[in-house]
């Protein structure tokens, strides 16, 4: 990797480090490593090397104190939401009674970040109770204030608990099992030649005589004077390692908490430790750092869902698992004078990294289930339409309304002897799916029922469409995009059962751009139209079913719903791999690929662009007569975006804008399903037409697929993609926070132990 390489040199040659060692990787390996620079410098130079073994620092709060915390959390012997007093005993005051385990965790247990170092004089149990008698800042639960003393207390609350030291629980329940053979406290004298040394004090670094600094230096102690006054084995820092065992590590969080057999975290336990929590604007999880003032390092490339963490001697490790990425970076910055520097290193590393190897996890557990996938009608018919019998059903559908076999359902439906199908409805683009304007009620020519449409005189089913019905079922199938009315449709037909009495039975079907990807900005409550009925962000990562549970509890509707779930569905497939056949939704989604692109070049349509509609390749091409298509491409290209690349083009499309009028563009081919981020890809075409055609490109009307105003300010402003990405993470954790509560269906590597919640 040149460029990251250049970073580094760039770095060392500032004398900002002696050395590094950085390391990029998936779950399944490390597609990076490398050492730069020195080890050493005083009293002699010493090359770095990839084996180095280098002091973590603060590394060692989520690497070894959250995770032992979290199992003993998943075995049942410490409660994340109990008094931290319940497990110890030095929390006397009643301030202190009200730190939660949680807090500690946190860091919002009000305890200030240090102590002096002479409470430390007379041991380990008097330190402790010194920390346990301190006045708090801050009432528990309340502020964010970073505090190594709150994770000594969680280092001591583990070795209570467990009753063992915690170096000796590390060892066997942590770094054995993972296979982390260079990672230790207190490490032995025999690795001291492969230790990157820290500083040199300055009584020694201001003589001359390089013995005396051989003598000084700082080598396999751990640097952090507080850990060091309690032996070297320590909650807060005291773990040495090397960047392959850290590599190890990652990759266990990556597979859901186990690496080659050795299972060292339930994969429920994972989601657990790494889910966001929000005090004021900070952004933590336990043990992690997601978004703060220690963030910097994370750069701007990675996901909303990245965490990670930083150490005083220069050590780093973001995990990203919305790309499948982790990045390490390993420096011994405070050698020799303490006044070297990484943040801005760091930063710059992640992003590169990111953006040559990011990636959509792909679990290989998932082929068990490719090609396998019943959806909500399939299942239906499986078990003889049992929930169904003998009510009159209500059908909303169009032409893509299939089973598996490529039956309509509204065929399937007529045919069930031990129900009555009585009436169809028809959402946007009318039965047949070609339609554009509004639809007008007709008739159903291969069963003879009435289509009452959704999209014509009204958008929700009026109260005489009901009268006649028990049930009405709704299988249509959504793009996983906010901007798709099918969904809307949906709510309104929720709100109207809702008052009629009706039950609303929802068929399921696959999200196509797989069920685990939500991104882009969230809709503004005070913008919801027809299009925009929800504030949801642009990918919502949800299936139409839990999209209507999700309707049903946030707007209080009380619709009497049911979801029939698909069987052997897992959030990570992409359409082409459940084995059903793309029976295109609307007149311009003719192809999975084209609902991958559609919340790309979809954002753009309500602008002055073309984005095909009109021509064979809808949402595949975008231009306009005023544009210069080559320019244009090369101005793309030259952005490094990943899974698509930006060919010229010249097309005339037959209806919609320009119809009939030559226009020059890019055409967007998609390279790589597995690395494609649709929306900054939309966004970055949005920022290069801009730059290209700046008089002509009506950048405001970005507005309203965007939803958002606060996106929308900041792009007319000339914000960067990245820095209009960090204005939704926020958005988007808290997002899958309320996301979480609706979700019916695994993941491919979940534990044998989970199941699918039913409606």
């Amino acid at each position: 990797m040149p460029e990251i390489d250049a970073l580094v040199e760039s770095a060392i040659a500032a004398h900002k480090l002696p050395g590094a060692v950085v390391a990029v990787g998936h779950a399944d390996g490390l597609v990076f490593l490398k050492a730069y620079g020195q080890r050493a410098l005083v009293p002699a130079p010493e090359p770095m090397s990839v084996d180095t073994i280098f002091d973590l620092a603060s590394l060692t709060k989520p690497v070894v104190t959250a995770t032992l915390l979290m199992r003993l959390v998943e075995r049942g012997e410490v409660k994340l939401d109990a008094p931290a007093a319940d497990y110890l005993p030095q929390l006397r005051g009643a301030q202190q009674q009200r730190i939660r385990v949680a807090d500690l965790l946190l860091h919002e247990s009000g305890l200030p970040a240090e102590d002096p170092l002479s409470d430390y004089e007379h041991g380990k149990e008097a330190a402790l109770a010194k920390i346990g008698a301190l006045r708090l800042k801050s009432a528990p639960g309340q502020r964010f204030a970073y505090s190594d003393l709150g994770y000594i207390l969680l280092g001591a609350l583990i070795e209570r608990v467990s009753g063992n030291a915690l170096n000796e629980l590390a060892s066997r329940e942590l770094f054995e099992p993972l296979g982390m053979r260079d990672t230790r406290f207190v490490p032995p004298e025999s690795w001291r030649a492969r230790i990157a040394p820290t500083e040199v004090p300055d009584a020694v670094r201001n003589r001359i005589d390089p013995r005396a600094a051989t003598e000084a230096v700082i080598r396999g102690d751990v640097h952090d004077p507080r850990a060091l006054c309690l032996g070297g084995v320590a909650g807060n820092a005291g773990a040495f390692s090397t960047a392959q065992d850290l590599a190890r590590y990652a990759r266990m969080l990556l597979s859901g908490g186990a690496l080659e057999g050795a299972r060292v975290l339930h994969t429920q336990t994972v989601a657990t430790m790494i889910e966001p929590h929000f005090v004021g604007e900070v952004t933590r999880s336990y043990g992690w750092d997601e978004r703060s003032d220690y963030s910097g390092l994370r750069g701007h490339q990675l996901s909303h869902r990245a965490f990670g963490h930083g150490g005083y001697t220069g050590t780093s490790l973001w995990i990203d698992p919305e790309q499948d990425l982790f990045v390490i970076l390993l420096s011994n910055r405070v050698h020799p004078d303490g006044k070297g520097h990484v943040i801005q290193l760091g930063g710059a590393i992640a992003d590169a990294a990111a953006l040559k190897h990011a990636r959509r996890p792909y679990p290989a557990s998932c082929k068990a289930f490719e090609g396998t996938v019943q959806s909500g009608i399939d299942v239906l018919r499986k078990d003889a339409f049992a929930s169904l019998v003998d009510k009159r059903i209500g059908l909303l559908c169009n032409a893509a309304s299939r089973a598996r076999d490529g039956a309509r359902s509204a065929d399937v439906l007529a045919a069930a002897g031990n129900l009555k199908l009585v009436e169809l409805f028809a959402p946007e683009h009318g039965q047949d799916n070609q339609l554009e304007g509004t639809v007008d009620d007709s008739t159903d020519a291969a069963t003879g029922l009435p289509v009452y449409s959704l999209y014509g005189k009204t958008r929700h089913p009026t109260a005489q469409m009901l009268q006649s019905v028990d049930a009405v079922l709704f299988d249509l199938q959504d793009v996983g995009t906010r901007y798709f009315t099918y969904l809307s449709s949906l709510r309104q037909l929720l709100e109207a059962a809702a008052k009629s009495g009706t039950e609303v039975v929802v068929l399921d079907r696959p999200n196509p751009l797989g069920a685990d990807r939500v991104d882009g900005p969230m809709l503004d409550p005070d913008t919801e139209s027809f299009v925009n009925y929800h504030p949801l962000p642009v990918m919502h990562g949800m299936t139409a079913g839990e999209v209507a549970l999700l309707l049903n509890d946030e707007r209080h509707i009380g619709a009497h719903l049911t979801v029939v779930p698909m069987q052997n569905y897992r959030r990570e497939l992409r359409f082409e791999q459940t084995g059903l056949h793309w029976w295109g939704p609307s007149p311009n989604l003719r192809s999975a690929q084209a609902a991958l692109l559609y919340p790309a070049t979809g954002l753009l349509e309500s602008t002055n662009l073309s984005v095909g509609r009109g021509t064979p390749e809808p949402f595949s091409i975008v231009g306009a007569p005023w544009l210069d298509g080559e320019q244009l491409a090369n101005a793309l290209s030259a952005r490094g975006l990943l899974g698509v690349r930006f060919m010229p083009v010249d097309f005339t499309p037959t209806a919609d804008r320009y119809a009939g009028t030559l226009c020059h563009g890019v055409r967007v081919e998609l390279t790589n399903a597995d690395t494609l981020a649709p929306v900054r890809t939309g966004l970055t075409i949005a920022r290069a037409i801009e730059a290209c055609a700046p008089s002509e490109f009506a950048a405001h009307s970005l507005g309203e697929m965007l939803g958002n105003a606060a996106t929308l300010h900041a792009l007319l402003a000339g914000a960067s993609v990245p820095d209009l990405e960090r204005l939704w993470e926020r958005d988007l954790q808290r997002f899958e926070t309320r996301r979480a509560r609706h979700l019916l269906y695994p993941s491919c590597a979940a534990e044998p132990t989970e199941t699918v919640r039913a409606p």
